[in-house]
C-alpha cells in the first residue's frame, strides 16, 4: 500500500532462481542479473539440460544451474543465462553499442572480461575472453571513457588500473598511490572505489574517506580534495554510497557547469573489526556534498534520518535521488550487518538544506549485504538481492536467509492518483540515435494547461549496481533550445499537445557514448522514458 507522498511497494517474482547481487539494465528493456558461480547449485537449470564443466571451480566442478539470468520487464519473466567463471564482486559497464562489458571476479574469473550482446530474442548469452586483464580485479570499479572503452579502478590487492577493451601495444596496468594510501590494514576500506568522469575529462576518485581528480591519461593527480569532515571510511567494507549529482548548464563550455558529488553513509572508524567480534556498531547517519569542480571545494556535511550503511543511491528522472536497501548497523561482509534500513528517503538536491531528506513508505522485505537497486525505463526502480551468508541459506530462522525476490519501488510521481499529471512522449520514437550538440525537438502531450517554464528533459545513464555502487550513473539536464528568439523552449501544438526543443549534450566528455533513458518532467513528474542512442 502507498502512504501519502511515500511510494508504493510491489512484488514482481518470488523466486528468481539466483540472488542479484550485480544488476544491469539494457536498451532492450531487460536486465541482466548475476551471482557468484562458486557456492553450489542455484534454484534454476541451465536450458536444454546443459551443465558447465568447470575444473577450476571451487564448489561445484559439473554445475547444471544458471548463476545469471535475464530479467524482461514487459513480461516480468526470466531466462537463465550461461557464466562460465566466477563473477563474485566483478564490476562492468554498459558500452556504447549497448552491450554489457563484465570484468574480474574471484579465482578462475579475476582476470577475464565477458561480454553480453542483447537482442530480443532468446539467442543471446554470456562470451567469454580468459586472461585478458593485466592485473586480478575483485572488487574493482569500472567506468566508460569518453572514447568508449572502460577503465577499470583498484580491487582487493591492486593499487592500480587499466583499460579494457585493450589497445594494440603497451596497454598494461598502471600504478595509482592514491589506493594504496587510502588503505587501511587488514580492513581495506577502499575497494569499489566511487569513481565519476568530471566534465574536464578527468575522474574524480573517491576512496575510505577522501578523493582525488585524477588525469589517467596522463597518471597524474590534479587535484587532492579534503577528507570528509569527521574521517570515517565510507568505501567497501564500511560501505556507504555515492552519485554525481544531475550535471546541469551544459552548453557553452564546461567552465559553466557546476559538478557536485554527494556521499551517503557508511561506518565509523573501526565498525569492521568489531562486527567480526559480534559487536554492531551504528552506522553513519551523514551524507558529504562537495562541488568539485569549486577552485577550494569543501565538504558540506547533511544529516540523513536515520543511519545507513550498504545502501543503494539511485538517480530518478526528475532530478532527485532515492536511498533504498543496507542496514543501520555493522558492515559488508558475511553476517556483520544488523537492523535493515526498510525505509527509503528521497534526497532532493535542490532543496535547501535541512529540507533535503524526505522518508518514504517502506519495505517488509530486508535488503542487506549483496542488495542492488536500479532505475526502469517506466520510473520504477528494481531492487532485489540479499545473501550475507558465504553459501545460499534458506533455513527458517537463519539471520537475513538468502533472498532470490524481485521487487519494484514506485516513488510517488508514479501515483495512480496523479497519473493526469504525468507527460507523454510522442516523438522521437525509443531507439532513436541522437548526436553530439544538435537541436532535439520533443513532442508530448499532457492534460491541461501547464507551466512551460516548469518542463525539463533529463537524459540517465543505466548504471551497472553492485555493493551499494552503481557505476556509470549519470543524469544530465538538456539545456533549453531558445534559438527562436522565445521567451521559452516550449510550444504549444493545440489540443494537450507540446513541443519541448532543448540541445544535445556538447560532447562524449559530459556524456560518454552509448545508450540513455530520456525522460521529459513536469514539475516532478517524468514520462516513461525513451531510449536514446548518442554516438
Amino acid at each position: 500500500m502507498a502512504a501519502p507522498g511515500g511510494g508504493k511497494w510491489d512484488l514482481l517474482l518470488s523466486n528468481i532462481g539466483t540472488s542479484a547481487m550485480h544488476m544491469q539494465l539494457l536498451h532492450t528493456d531487460r536486465v541482466v542479473i548475476l551471482d557468484r558461480t562458486d557456492f553450489g547449485a542455484s534454484n534454476i537449470s541451465l536450458p536444454n539440460n546443459n551443465c558447465r564443466n568447470n575444473p577450476r571451480d571451487q564448489t561445484l566442478q559439473i554445475d547444471c544451474t544458471a548463476h545469471s539470468v535475464e530479467y524482461d520487464v514487459s513480461s516480468n519473466s526470466i531466462r537463465p543465462l550461461t557464466v562460465f567463471t566466477n563473477v563474485w564482486c566483478s564490476s562492468g559497464s554498459a558500452m556504447p553499442d549497448g552491450s554489457l562489458m563484465q570484468t574480474g571476479g574471484f579465482n578462475d574469473g579475476d582476470h577475464n572480461a565477458r561480454l553480453y550482446k542483447p537482442c530480443n530474442d532468446e539467442s543471446c548469452d554470456w562470451q567469454e575472453f580468459d586472461n585478458v586483464l593485466t592485473q586480478r580485479r575483485w572488487y574493482a570499479t569500472n567506468h566508460i571513457l569518453p572514447d568508449g572503452r572502460q577503465i577499470i579502478v583498484g580491487g582487493r590487492g591492486q593499487f592500480s588500473y587499466e583499460f579494457y577493451p585493450k589497445k594494440a601495444g603497451a596497454d598494461l596496468s598502471y600504478n595509482l598511490p592514491f589506493l594504496s594510501q587510502t588503505n587501511d590494514p587488514r580492513i581495506e576500506n577502499n575497494l569499489y572505489p566511487f569513481v565519476f568522469l568530471n566534465v574536464d575529462g578527468n575522474l574524480f576518485i573517491f576512496a575510505n574517506n577522501r578523493a582525488i581528480l585524477f588525469d589517467y591519461l596522463n597518471g597524474m593527480v590534479v587535484k587532492t580534495y579534503p577528507m570528509v569532515p569527521g574521517g570515517d571510511p565510507r568505501s567497501y567494507p564500511s560501505s556507504g554510497s555515492a552519485v554525481l549529482l544531475p550535471l546541469r548548464n551544459l552548453q557553452g563550455g564546461t567552465n559553466n557547469v557546476s559538478v557536485e558529488v554527494l556521499v551517503c553513509g557508511g561506518a565509523p572508524q573501526g565498525s569492521y573489526t568489531s562486527a567480526n567480534n559480534r559487536n554492531f556498531v551504528t552506522a553513519l547517519n551523514s551524507c558529504g556534498r562537495i562541488r568539485i569542480t569549486d577552485p577550494n571545494p569543501q565538504w558540506v556535511v547533511e544529516t540523513m534520518p536515520s543511519a545507513r550503511v550498504m545502501g543503494d543511491m539511485v538517480l530518478l528522472p526528475n532530478g532527485n535521488v532515492l536511498i533504498i536497501n543496507g542496514a543501520s548497523a555493522g558492515t559488508a561482509g558475511w553476517e556483520l550487518g544488523r537492523n535493515p534500513a526498510l525505509t527509503p528517503i528521497i534526497y532532493r538536491p535542490n532543496n535547501p538544506i535541512g529540507l533535503r531528506f524526505e522518508v518514504q513508505n517502506g519495505s517488509s522485505t530486508p535488503r542487506m549485504y549483496h542488495s542492488t537497486a536500479i532505475l526502469l525505463r517506466d520510473g520504477r526502480v528494481l531492487v532485489g538481492g540479499s545473501n550475507p551468508h558465504a553459501y545460499d541459506n534458506f533455513n527458517v530462522g537463519v539471520l537475513f536467509p538468502t533472498d532470490l525476490t524481485i521487487e519494484t519501488y514506485s516513488p510517488d510521481y508514479l501515483d495512480p492518483r496523479l497519473a493526469r499529471v504525468r507527460p507523454k512522449i510522442v516523438s522521437p520514437v525509443s531507439q532513436s540515435q541522437i548526436g553530439y550538440g544538435q537541436q532535439l525537438a520533443i513532442n508530448f502531450t499532457a492534460e491541461g494547461r501547464i507551466n512551460r517554464d516548469l518542463i525539463k528533459v533529463t537524459m540517465v545513464a543505466p548504471p551497472y549496481a553492485t555493493h551499494a555502487f552503481s557505476m556509470n550513473q549519470r543524469l544530465l539536464v538538456l539545456t533549453n533550445d531558445n534559438s527562436t528568439g522565445s521567451s521559452t523552449n516550449v510550444t504549444s501544438l493545440g489540443r494537450s499537445n507540446y513541443q519541448v526543443r532543448v540541445l544535445t549534450p556538447s560532447s562524449n566528455v559530459v556524456a560518454p557514448p552509448g545508450y540513455y533513458l530520456l525522460f521529459v518532467v513536469y514539475r516532478e513528474f517524468p514520462t516513461v522514458g525513451i531510449w536514446v542512442q548518442i554516438k
